[in-house]
């Protein structure tokens, strides 16, 4: 969906961009000449005139964006972000023109303002991604142009992944991303539904009333199993601490090491005290339900 400005903001970027497209040219020794004077003194007044002088570079830049459906203004601003990072870190000893090094700070603070605002759903984070969103219309036109057909077929999109390094599938995900538009949940279905497309999500959480009889249920398995444990002589419970309630299961051999009896004692010992367990807490859960229903 194409994003349109009221008038009054559309008269607006017309007067600014009116006015970037007057700002005179730099020549070289005087632009290199403010980027000096910015970077070594920090003289904001040579800032501004060199800033001031690439607006229109940045209006060039984000015109090239306009198909994504954002307000032209926004696309100006963030391309002046850019300009503004350019000019912090532009090193005027390198002998170049400014305008090649802003240029690339301009286009990706304005990708980067597209990729975030051009869907509500995030589009692509990595290079790779953002490489096939921006270049994806692109080679999709030129092939089809080629090919004299509309639409991709599997050998088209193959190409576009070799094109851009990406996998096959990553392009089929892409196709089907910008086929698409971002529909809201308060959407009604149909023309003349009353119910909402969210109406039609379910929550697979738990309800409060499930929430509560599990931490219910949870502090009631606590109570009869520490009950339990208190039944078991020292040396039980600390095979069953160590073999079954800590991080990391401790062998029997290391456990006949630390008792000093072998391994099968251990063994026995572990299996007398899993018995006494399933005893005592059968018990304590005859009790609680004699308790709950009389």
């Amino acid at each position: 969906m194409t994003y349109i400005d009221d008038p009054q903001t559309q008269k607006a970027n017309m007067d600014y961009i009116r006015s970037s497209m007057n700002e005179p040219l730099l020549e070289k020794e005087h632009e290199l000449d403010l980027a000096r004077r910015w970077r070594h003194k920090k003289d904001e007044r040579a800032l501004h005139e060199l800033v001031k002088s690439y607006t229109r570079l940045v209006i060039s830049v984000a015109s090239r964006f306009r198909n994504y459906g954002l307000p032209m203004g926004d696309l100006i601003q963030e391309g002046n972000v850019g300009l503004m990072q350019a000019a912090e870190r532009f090193d005027p000893e390198r002998e170049i023109r400014f305008s090649t090094y802003a240029t690339w700070w301009i286009r990706a603070s304005i990708q980067d303002y597209v990729l975030r605002n051009w869907s509500i759903v995030r589009t692509g984070t990595t290079a790779a991604q953002k490489s096939l969103f921006f270049n994806y219309r692109r080679l999709r036109a030129k092939i089809e142009r080629i090919a004299e057909s509309e639409g991709l077929n599997d050998t088209h999109r193959a190409e576009i992944a070799k094109i851009l390094n990406v996998k096959v599938k990553d392009v089929e995900a892409m196709e089907s991303r910008l086929s698409g538009t971002d529909q809201s949940l308060n959407a009604h279905i149909g023309q003349d539904g009353e119910d909402e497309w969210q109406s039609l999500l379910s929550d697979e959480r738990l309800n409060p009333e499930e929430i509560a009889l599990h931490v219910v249920d949870s502090e009631a398995r606590s109570k009869w199993l520490n009950n339990a444990l208190r039944d078991l002589s020292d040396r039980e419970q600390t095979i069953i601490r160590q073999r079954h309630l800590g991080q990391g299961v401790v062998t029997l051999e290391a456990l006949g090491q630390e008792l000093g009896v072998s391994k099968e004692r251990v063994r026995q010992l572990e299996a007398r005290a899993m018995e006494k367990l399933k005893i005592s807490i059968e018990d304590q859960v005859g009790i609680g339900r004699e308790m709950f229903f009389g």
